[in-house]
């Protein structure tokens, strides 16, 4: 009997082998594209980091397409395992605009179910769908406009934390005994950003305050914080590939980073839930007294929208499912944000003629307003129409829009992104591609089960689009782009920043008002500049995170120094 089961499974084992190693490279219909060679048994080692790391997909892939045109066959996790990249916009739109053919691999969904629950980053097919005709009406342009104040209330706050710790900073150094040459304070202008978009995606999506910018206390935020700061920003490593084929792993052999999700994810789905019953119950209590209750955030119209009698009971979305877009859209909606954010410090830190210029178009800005960025008294309008068209005027100014289009084009949050097939199909393309035995072919055939690649931020830097060039940070770009740009796919500026077809980013209207005010109170009231001796890196960990070279173990962070500003 023993002997029976052992020769069975040497079969299947041997059956799996030749099937894999044998019968699918043999029948690949990727197999006649050209490619880079193969580099060893184990991808990752090869054509995967290359084409997945910040800091060497750009050349790769600008080497990929002179040598092998916009339509790229590449290895996988293995060496067997063959895969799509692509640069061809009319492929990259396919893949997008087919969301139920090209679903997002149930590794990544793994990946972010694991920390955040099924919301709408990784559900798909009918149940992306429910949820996002559920959650469409929250982000409309009424209610994200009603937000206004609340945003602009929080970029004040900012302001004074941070006037506050300059101040201090002042202090001590008049003080101090000895004399620092140093020009500014260095903060890490990350943290710092992480915990005011926090607020406001707190008091904005759920009524709730964090009160982040003030203290780092509330159990909540500090899960939040610990799950992405520590679980993901500081992930690396063959560990964190494996437990994600062989989940069962992490519970036989726990270590620190499986306690800390456990333990953050208990604190978020118990808050998650009060939250949700809360904001149930009193809807329910003014429908039973007669009078609708008038919450404004997120959640209030989440939750409103999927009792409305416009959505059929069979299209509604359980309480699981609000809970785990609430959890979605804490981290959707501070992280992405609040990265995009400090990329844009940094760039403008980079080049003080171009903070200069942003910061001389705020000014008038102000002046045409009558408004003081920098009085503990901001006179704001009190009138919700003055409101809407105080941020209409901050929303059109022209350099703030084309720096903000700029750093988004050059480090998009979302370094790239990968479908599955979900069927067989034929990828149409933008021109021939000669294949590899020689002959012409127009359109990629790929089979079920095999993954595309849709590099984000090569598409966004392609010097064939954006000219030569493309690789620089210049703002002025924007004024006359190139033809060649406006064939680009993308939701956001003809950029895959904030992706694009029926899974475009939901938030981008938010994110848009967030970085805007945040801008003008930041540039209009403080200096920035870069600390030669800070080599700050990109990494592309879940999403394109800043880390000071040398420092990886500390975590994500972007320290700049930061000064006053004072006229001349």
């Amino acid at each position: 009997m023993f002997f029976t089961a052992l020769l069975g499974v040497a079969v299947l084992t041997l059956a799996w082998v030749v099937y894999n190693l044998v019968v699918l490279p043999l029948t690949s219909p990727l197999r006649n594209l050209p490619g880079p060679p193969s580099e060893g048994w184990i991808g990752l080692g090869g054509h995967l980091r290359s084409v997945l790391s910040v800091g060497r997909s750009k050349a790769t892939h600008e080497e990929y397409v002179k040598k092998y045109g916009k339509n790229v066959r590449i290895k996988g996790v293995t060496n067997w395992e063959d895969r799509l990249l692509t640069t061809d916009p009319v492929a990259i739109a396919h893949v997008m605009n087919h969301t139920i053919d090209y679903e997002k691999p149930w590794q990544s969904r793994r990946v972010i179910n694991r920390l955040i629950g099924e919301g709408m980053l990784s559900a798909e097919g009918q149940v992306h769908k429910r949820m996002r005709r559920v959650g469409n009406p929250a982000f409309s342009v009424q209610n994200m406009r009603a937000l206004v104040p609340l945003v602009f209330a929080t970029g004040q706050e900012l302001r004074d934390k941070w006037l506050e710790l300059l101040s201090n900073s002042e202090k001590e150094r008049a003080n101090a005994t000895t004399q620092n040459s140093q020009k500014g304070v260095k903060l890490d202008v990350c943290m710092w950003v992480s915990r005011a978009t926090f607020d406001i995606i707190g008091l904005a999506g759920f009524d709730y305050r964090f009160n982040a910018i003030q203290s780092e206390s509330n159990d909540l935020f500090l899960a939040f914080k610990d799950m992405f700061e520590i679980a993901v920003s500081q992930s690396s490593g063959l560990w964190d590939i494996i437990i994600v084929y062989f989940p069962w792993l992490e519970w036989i052999f726990p270590n620190e980073k499986t306690r800390i999700v456990k333990k953050s994810r208990h604190i978020i789905y118990t808050t998650g839930r009060e939250l949700v019953q809360e904001k149930k119950r009193r809807i329910f209590e003014g429908k039973k007294n007669g009078t609708d209750y008038t919450g404004t955030d997120l959640l209030t119209h989440l939750l409103k929208s999927n009792m409305s009698t416009e959505i059929s009971p069979s299209q509604r979305i359980s309480d699981d499912e609000i809970l785990h877009n609430v959890n979605t859209f804490l981290f959707a909606g501070s992280d992405t944000t609040s990265l995009s954010l400090t990329w844009t410090l940094l760039a403008l830190a980079s080049y003080p003629s171009m903070q200069n210029r942003l910061r001389k178009e705020l000014q008038e800005f102000s002046a045409a307003y009558g408004l003081d960025p920098a009085s503990s008294n901001f006179a704001a309008p009190s009138a919700s129409e003055a409101w809407k068209e105080l941020h209409s005027a901050l929303d059109e100014l022209p350099y703030l829009n084309n720096v903000i289009r700029e750093s988004l084009r050059v480090i998009p949050p979302v370094h790239s992104s990968i479908r599955v097939a979900t069927k067989d199909d034929e990828i149409p393309t933008s021109e021939a591609i000669r294949m590899k035995d020689g002959s012409i072919k127009w359109g990629v055939k790929i089979r079920k089960g095999q993954f595309v690649h849709l590099p984000v931020e090569s598409m966004n830097v392609d010097k064939g689009v954006w000219g030569d060039d493309a690789w620089n940070f210049n703002p002025d770009r924007w004024e006359k782009l190139p033809d060649a740009v406006l064939d680009q796919p993308g939701l956001f500026n003809h950029t895959l920043s904030f992706s694009g077809g029926p899974r475009g980013c939901i938030g981008v209207r938010m994110s848009m008002m967030e970085m805007k005010t945040f801008l003008y109170f930041l540039i209009s009231n403080f200096t920035f500049s870069v600390d030669p001796q800070d080599k700050i890196s990109a990494v592309n960990v879940v999403l394109t995170r800043p880390y000071v070279r040398g420092k990886f173990e500390e975590g994500s962070q972007c320290p700049l120094l930061v000064s006053r500003y004072v006229p001349s």
